[in-house]
């Protein structure tokens, strides 16, 4: 089922990412701009060189959008502190010219936790009872399990019963609880902390220990210590299905048929506080700030990027493999990001929503994609695709694909 690869990655909020930072898009290099411009962006690349490079990777989005069968692609690069190209191709609907100031739905991101590891409120090993105590297994499951996905926790996203309430009725409102409950219904795939499967129940854990913790709802956490800091003037929190306008509009054929999808509900997709839109300039800052620590001692950044999940997985624990992938030294998943050929990325897709965030140390190299689905659209996150074909045009040696 779709809705499995559909949100991977969605939930990892409150952890130890960065999402999407800013605002409108300005006209970069061989880009269209949005109404607004990008607030508090880098200066536009200058020159022949910068302006044949910008041609380039919207030259590469315009043939993955005609492959693809996309309606729209939204992107931004910037390499170190200067853009090099924003660009918004296709329609949000229909007759209407997708922009790169529309708002869609991303993941979340915090570095919360180990903020809060830092300044000795918690210690990352302390065990989930301490907040949480009528949860099952509260006791064996610690935070780092729930940041780094080791809990052995069943991912609901993967019950039957889940899916097909979700398919029937996809405005429901799910709560929390509700989620939680289906996934502790189950018994744990493996004992905690002895391998490595992603569960959206994690997060939605984590974030009622966070609010447990600080005595602060979630959203204000991140709002405080995370979007304000970085300025991220697009990205917020809704506890509806309500997106910013101007909106970037989704469809999809999960159903069966091609449908408008805009308006689902995404409550089942990650924790209250933490179901966040954002634009594409702030989803290209959040790439740059997630793979630069900025918010993070070094001693965090590199528990971030590797907290012991390199080795794990493979679907030998008792989850499907398709669940328990196998974590590399070359491709794992981190504290709330993954880890691939040296760039740190998060990937989030939700009904015909699909996006990317990837940077890149060794180049300083920044990419941010939004797509929406057209009919006939393959499965799989197709934002991923065309970031990882720009990827191989800007940085053939760190290809962007596992």
């Amino acid at each position: 089922m779709t809705r499995t690869r559909t949100v991977l990655l969605c939930a990892a909020a409150l952890i130890a990412a960065v999402l999407p930072t800013g605002a409108a898009a300005v006209p970069a290099a061989g880009g269209s701009g949005g109404a607004h411009g990008c607030v508090n962006s880098p200066e536009p690349v200058r020159g022949q060189a910068a302006q044949a490079q910008a041609r380039r990777i919207v030259d590469i989005a315009r043939q993955a959008k005609r492959e693809l069968d996309l309606n729209s692609v939204i992107l931004r690069v910037n390499s170190g502190s200067r853009v090099v190209a924003t660009r918004a191709l296709g329609e949000s609907m229909t007759g209407v010219p997708a922009e790169p100031d529309m708002h869609f739905r991303s993941g979340s991101v915090a570095i919360v936790l180990l903020q809060l590891a830092e300044e000795g409120k918690v210690r990352l090993d302390d065990p989930v009872s301490r907040w949480l105590p009528k949860l099952p297994h509260a006791d064996r499951i610690t935070l780092r399990m729930l940041g780094s996905s080791t809990s052995g926790l069943h991912d609901y996203v993967t019950d039957p019963k889940f899916l097909t309430a979700l398919e029937a009725a996809p405005f429901r409102h799910w709560t929390a609880k509700e989620v939680i409950g289906i996934s502790t219904a189950h018994p744990l795939w493996y004992a905690p902390g002895t391998d490595w499967s992603y569960s959206h129940a994690n997060f939605q854990i984590l974030g009622a220990a966070l609010e447990k913790i600080t005595g602060m709802r979630l959203d204000r956490l991140l709002e405080e210590r995370v979007m304000s800091p970085l300025g991220l003037r697009e990205t917020s929190n809704s506890f509806t299905p309500a997106i910013p306008a101007p909106v970037l509009h989704a469809f999809t054929s999960e159903r069966g048929h091609y449908e408008e999808s805009t308006y689902w509900n995404p409550s089942w997709t990650t924790t209250p506080g933490a179901v966040l839109t954002s634009d594409i300039c702030d989803l290209a800052r959040s790439a740059q700030a997630i793979g630069t620590g900025e918010l993070l001692s070094r001693r965090s950044f590199r528990t971030q990027l590797d907290p012991g999940t390199v080795g794990l997985g493979g679907g030998t624990a008792g989850c499907p493999a398709t669940v328990c992938l196998k974590n590399t030294e070359a491709r794992h998943f981190g504290l709330g990001v993954l880890v691939v050929n040296g760039w740190i990325l998060t990937n989030p897709s939700f009904s015909g929503y699909a996006a990317i965030q990837a940077y890149l140390p060794a180049e300083r190299l920044s990419i941010a994609v939004a797509t929406t689905k057209g009919h006939h659209t393959p499965e799989g996150n197709t934002a991923q695709t065309v970031a990882e074909r720009i990827a191989a045009a800007l940085a053939p040696g760190h290809p962007l694909a596992g």
